[in-house]
């Protein structure tokens, strides 16, 4: 048995307050000396990096429809400390999940990981009503019930006074925390949610949060709740694919300020099945050292489309990589990217031209959730006939029609892609797709990488 301190903070809906709790808490803790293990719930990649800034490691992201159960809950293990804490951001409201049975919900992770759960609510206009719907989460599910509550957006004194009268009337759920109304987000949003820890002081943000939280809420009940967590049984290690035996290579993976969505778990799968992973940038000028297979994640491509046209050298160099059949995966900006040319704005920033398409910046999501295909066509990365589960968050979109795009590997019963009902599109051994894949739920998908890149370097000393 394992004794893994743990809490999730959740929330009635989005917006309640559940990321400023999040952030206020783990840094909070992290500056008084406690090992913080940060997790968020689903598959977002900023809300991520800004619980890993606050704690000083590394987020995982928890999702259960990306992975397999036995995966989160290994996942959760091996990061987790027994000496510390994990905190997970829950998303959504606490029992909102993919259908009306709540599959995927934050509520179903708290049961997976049998953590407490603190819920967040926002009490803006609302005294003895916030006691009725806290009373409405502890009976809803007979598997679930809410451990603690913070009421964020409080007026003042008297306002304070009749919340905590009400709820200790009429729950049994301790008060935890009220935080005073703020005047604006410490943290500005954009299109896609917040703005990125690499666009801030994180330091300048996170540590006046940590202060509005301490001072509003009981950090030493906070701790003691997350120590009642019940011990977990032994969950195994996440799978990955073990490595096989052939040539070392390396694969480089773009990390800058265009391009920056890579989960943890994926970077470590390449690694695990044979890579040396080399960190370049698209935006400078600095040398790229020899690698054989490229890595594009997503990222903000349109806040960089000035800085990545400059770089005409760089956008000709991954160019003839693609034509010379380097295997280059490239999800979502890493797409934008590998595009003949990005529209924003009103302007057009010539791209990289590795693949025979331009994009361009809408004003509304052109995708948004969790994605199901089946890959259709053979390629480096995912084997024909297999099933993927992925997730899509856009704005961007392929003005010519999907079926006048050629080779697209994925059929979508789920999501939207690049339109009709299709996406990943293969040029040569470049994979490209809106589409996110998490390692733990595609095991296949880094040893595939890693034989392309062999089978690339192989070439390469050919040539």
């Amino acid at each position: 048995m394992q004794q893994l301190p743990r809490l999730i903070i959740s929330g009635l809906s989005g917006g309640s307050g559940k990321t400023i709790v999040s952030l206020g808490l783990a840094r909070a803790f992290a500056r008084a000396g406690t090992v913080v293990a940060p997790f968020k719930k689903g598959p977002d990649y900023i809300d991520a990096a800004w619980l890993g800034l606050a704690a000083g490691r590394a987020c995982a992201n928890l999702d259960t429809f990306l992975m397999p159960e036995e995966a989160v809950r290994g996942l959760f293990a091996r990061r987790a400390s027994r000496d510390g804490i994990a905190i997970i951001e829950g998303n959504r409201g606490l029992f909102d999940g993919g259908d009306a049975q709540g599959t995927y919900s934050t509520a179903e992770l708290a049961k997976l990981l049998r953590a407490p759960v603190i819920l967040v609510v926002d009490a803006t206009k609302m005294t003895r009503t916030a006691a009725a719907v806290i009373q409405g989460c502890c009976i809803f599910d007979p598997g679930l019930r809410p451990s603690g509550v913070i009421l964020n957006q409080t007026a003042g004194p008297r306002h304070r006074d009749i919340l905590r009268e009400s709820i200790e009337r009429y729950t049994d759920v301790p008060v935890l925390g009220m935080l005073p109304k703020i005047g604006q987000n410490p943290i500005p949003e954009r299109h896609m949610g917040l703005w990125s820890d690499r666009e801030m002081d994180g330091a300048a943000v996170l540590d006046p949060l940590a202060d509005f939280v301490a001072d509003n809420c009981d950090l030493d009940a906070i701790f003691r709740l997350a120590r009642s967590a019940p011990a977990l049984g032994h969950f195994p290690e996440p799978l990955f694919a073990s490595e096989e035996p052939g040539e070392p290579v390396t694969i480089g993976v773009v990390r800058d300020a265009a391009l920056w969505f890579y989960y943890p778990e994926n970077i470590e799968a390449l690694e695990r099945a044979g890579a040396r992973i080399e960190y370049v940038s698209i935006l400078t000028p600095d040398f790229w050292p020899e690698i054989h297979g490229l890595y594009l994640g997503g990222g903000f491509p349109e806040t960089q489309a000035e800085a990545i046209a400059a770089r005409a050298d760089v956008r000709a160099r991954v160019r003839a990589m693609s034509e010379d059949g380097m295997p280059i995966y490239a999800e979502c900006g890493g797409f934008m990217y590998l595009a003949r040319a990005l529209e924003t704005g009103g302007r057009r920033f010539p791209m990289a031209g590795a693949l025979p398409v331009e994009t361009r910046l809408c004003a509304k999501p052109q995708g948004l959730g969790y994605v199901t295909a089946q890959v259709v066509r053979q390629n480096p990365f995912h084997p024909e006939g297999m099933n993927l589960k992925a997730h899509e968050f856009h704005y961007s979109h392929c003005p010519v029609p999907a079926e006048g795009l050629g080779d697209l590997c994925l059929e979508l019963s789920r999501g939207k892609g690049m339109g009709g009902g299709r996406d990943g599109l293969l040029a040569r051994n470049t994979f490209a797709a809106y589409s996110h894949i998490h390692a733990l739920g595609a095991p296949h998908w880094a040893p595939g990488f890693v034989a392309a890149a062999r089978a690339c370097k192989a070439r390469m000393r050919q040539s």
